[in-house]
């Protein structure tokens, strides 16, 4: 475990909550939403995931490993041929 650090609780209304130094939310790249997680007698503060993080790279590795093609033939549908306009 690196640094420990002693924290005030703090009265925010009707909760409680502690102030996390500068270093640690630029350290953690830490923004205005995190997830909170309690594990045994600990309570755990990490990054909320973001909306399709890491699509880039799993769709960098499929299209490498040649496994980005479809796995269903196309179906074309009587709305397609007579409806559909380019």
């Amino acid at each position: 475990m690196g640094k420990v650090l002693k924290a005030r609780v703090v009265r925010i209304g009707n909760s409680r909550g502690i102030r996390i130094p500068k270093v640690w939310l630029d350290q953690l790249d830490l923004d205005d939403e995190v997830e909170l997680a309690v594990q045994k007698d600990r309570l755990v503060i990490r990054r909320a995931q973001r909306p399709r993080e890491g699509w880039e790279e799993a769709f960098r590795s499929m299209a490498e490993h040649r496994d980005d093609r479809l796995l269903d033939k196309p179906v074309v549908s009587k709305w397609d041929r007579e409806e559909w306009e380019w």
